[in-house]
């Protein structure tokens, strides 16, 4: 083997993951989720924190006995240093130092957004990977942004959310529907047998390139509260449209945003990245752009929209190409810019 084998370390939020990659072939993308903040409504951060610390042992230990790779095999490690929860952070970041240090190999931090946007290099991630300058809408429970994409690591935020994050909008929205969390998935599996004309819902008008999704939330709150007043039993019975108009909602605010960059910054290659790029009404709004707008559209494989080792480890692996190492006196950090 003359390619690099880096074990990559994911644990900004609530998935504790480890992967495995050969040049840029995924050999193991090992998670494993915390169903734990389901009684919550949302992830607690000393919850989250500690599951980490149980499940990161045998996560790692799974995805090296999947590769069927030995940890004495491995030329680097790769984690996520940020952002995301602190506590989070810092149980990925401990783990990857103790075990680089004991191995004797090389530490690369990697930032979280940067990795949602590169996935897209991933072996199986696309047939062909995007051709740079790309566009990549990121978006997620906690961030929404258009990012122009000049290079692996030459990226600008020409856009991004003001206040709720796509992702946040769809939980906060199920939580007034009663839904359980997360929303986003129950959203778009009842929004497929609903209409999503047959409510309309106020959306934001923000100049640029920017988001606003607490305006739509608030919208869907006054009407409920309204139509509740008449017919207690109407979002029970209304469920299945209520959750198509809020998908169509959404998905028109992010798309129209999306358009405009493409067409003033005049790219043709246009990607989505994060957890809610696995949204259908998302994906299918992207997939009709193919004809309409004569976009190259890249969507990544469901397994590499959620938070996840795999992401984590392809940028590790172009960073350890250009010598791009850090030392055991790094840090987590919660903020992390691009």
């Amino acid at each position: 083997m003359n390619e690099p084998i880096i074990l990559g370390i994911e644990s900004s939020c609530d998935d504790t993951s480890a992967a495995i990659i050969y040049g840029n072939k995924i050999l193991s993308n090992i998670a494993a989720n915390q169903t734990i903040h389901q009684e919550y409504g949302g992830v607690v951060p000393e919850l989250a924190s500690r599951a980490h610390q149980q499940n990161i042992i045998p996560v790692v230990e799974k995805s090296f006995t999947k590769a069927n790779i030995q940890q004495k095999d491995i030329s680097a490690i790769g984690f996520t240093r940020g952002p995301g929860l602190l506590g989070s952070l810092l149980v990925g970041t401990s783990f990857a130092k103790s075990l680089a240090m004991s191995l004797n190999v090389p530490l690369i931090e990697v930032n979280h957004l940067q990795a949602h946007i590169l996935c897209h290099f991933i072996e199986d991630a696309n047939p062909v990977p995007p051709k740079f300058p790309f566009l990549c809408l990121t978006v997620s429970g906690g961030h929404t942004m258009i990012v122009l994409v000049k290079d692996y690591f030459d990226m600008e935020i020409i856009g991004k959310t003001i206040d709720d994050a796509a992702g946040e909008a769809f939980d906060k929205i199920g939580k007034i529907m009663n839904l359980d969390y997360p929303a986003g998935p129950i959203i778009d599996k009842l929004a497929k047998l609903g209409d999503e004309n047959a409510f309309t819902f106020g959306k934001p008008k923000l100049e640029n390139y920017d988001y606003s999704f607490s305006g739509i939330k608030t919208s869907v709150l006054y009407f409920l509260q309204k139509q509740l007043k008449e017919n207690p039993n109407f979002i029970k019975e209304n469920v299945e449209n209520l959750c198509a108009s809020v998908q169509k909602t959404i998905v028109d605010v992010l798309m129209q945003k999306l358009e405009k960059a493409a067409k003033d910054y005049n790219v043709k290659d246009v990607a989505i990245a994060g957890g809610v790029s696995a949204n259908s009404g998302l994906r299918n709004a992207m997939q009709k752009n193919t004809e309409k707008l004569g976009w190259n559209v890249y969507i990544p494989k469901f397994e590499y929209t959620t938070d996840n080792a795999a992401m984590i480890a392809m940028v590790a692996k172009l960073k350890f190409e250009r010598g791009e190492f850090t030392d055991l006196r790094t840090s987590a950090t919660a903020r992390y810019e691009m």
